[in-house]
C-alpha cells in the first residue's frame, strides 16, 4: 500500500471518530511540519511552538481534506498558511538585509578555536556553525519568497506542488522562486567558503566569534547533535549546484517528543 493510500484511510478512521488513526495521522506528519517551521524559523523553540499550532489546526480542520491531492500536500498548505503570519519570533531580531549578513559574515574570522583543541567538540560546533549560518541565511528571504525557496529548493517540490501548497500560479511560483535562488546563490558564491572555496569563510574560522556573540551556545546546541556531519556530504553531491548541495545536505531532524505529548492532551488522544 503506497504511503498516499495509506494517510488516505487514516484521515478516513480519523475522520469517522477513530482516536487511534488520529494519532496515526499527526504521527505521520509530524517531523515534516516540524522540519518546514525550524527552516522557516530558525530557533526550535518557535519551531516547537509552531508545529504544535500547525497540527492542532490539521487536526482540527481534518474533516475539509477533499482526497484529490496527497494529504501531505494539504499539511504544507496548512502550515505555510501558518508560518507566514507567525509572529512570536526570535527570529524577528535576526532578520536583516543580505548586505548586514555579509557583514556579519566578514566580522570575527580566526584560524585559531580558542574555546576547545577537542576534535569531536570542534567537529560538532563547525557542524553548528554551517547550520546556523546557512538557515540564519533564509532569514534574509522575505517569509513568501523563503517558504517558495525552502519548498522547492530544500524540499524538491516542483511549481506546480509548491503553486498549489502556496495557493499562487505555477508561474508566479517560478518568478520568486528565480529571485530567491539568485539572491542566496550570489550571497553563498560571494561569501561562502562552503559554495565556493576562493571565499575566506570557514565554518571553524566562526566558532568563537559566534560563541563570544551568544549565537550559538556550546553547551546547548541546537542542530549539530541531532543531525550527521552534512558538512562532509556537499563534497560529495556532484550532480547539484553548491548552494543547493549546501541546503539538501542537512538531514530531517525528528519533532520533539514534547510536541506529540502535547498533541496528545490537547485532543485527548488516549
Amino acid at each position: 500500500m503506497s504511503m498516499k493510500n495509506k494517510l488516505h484511510i487514516l484521515v478516513e478512521k480519523a475522520n469517522a471518530g477513530d482516536k487511534k488513526s488520529l494519532e496515526l495521522v499527526v504521527l505521520e506528519v509530524k517531523d515534516l511540519v516540524y522540519n518546514l517551521s525550524l527552516k522557516m524559523l530558525l530557533y526550535p523553540e518557535d519551531a516547537q511552538d509552531a508545529t504544535q499550532e500547525i497540527l492542532i489546526k490539521v487536526v482540527t480542520h481534518l474533516s475539509t481534506f477533499n482526497y484529490q491531492s496527497q494529504f501531505t500536500t494539504w499539511v504544507y498548505r496548512v502550515a505555510t498558511n501558518y508560518l507566514i503570519n507567525f509572529k512570536k519570533k526570535k527570529s524577528l531580531d535576526l532578520v536583516s538585509s543580505f548586505e548586514d549578513y555579509g557583514v556579519q559574515i566578514d566580522t570575527g574570522q580566526s584560524d585559531i578555536v580558542r574555546y576547545t583543541s577537542n576534535e569531536g567538540e570542534l567537529a560538532l560546533l563547525e557542524e553548528e556553525v554551517k547550520v546556523s549560518c546557512t538557515q540564519g541565511l533564509l532569514l534574509c528571504l522575505k517569509p513568501e519568497d523563503r517558504l517558495v525557496y525552502i519548498l522547492s529548493e530544500i524540499l524538491e517540490f516542483d511549481s506546480i506542488e509548491g503553486g498549489t501548497i502556496l495557493e499562487i500560479t505555477p508561474e508566479n511560483f517560478r518568478k520568486k522562486l528565480s529571485r530567491s535562488r539568485s539572491k542566496i546563490r550570489n550571497f553563498l558564491n560571494a561569501k561562502c567558503g562552503l559554495a565556493n572555496p576562493n571565499n575566506p569563510c570557514r565554518c571553524h574560522r566562526k566558532i568563537d566569534f559566534l560563541i563570544n556573540q551568544k549565537a550559538i551556545n556550546p553547551k546547548g546546541l541546537r542542530f549539530a547533535e541531532l543531525t550527521k556531519r552534512s558538512i562532509d556530504l556537499i563534497g560529495q553531491i556532484s550532480d547539484l549546484e553548491k548552494s543547493i548541495a549546501i541546503y539538501r545536505s542537512t538531514p530531517s531532524i525528528p519533532a520533539p517528543k514534547a510536541i506529540m505529548q502535547n498533541i496528545k492532551s490537547i485532543i485527548l488522544i488516549e
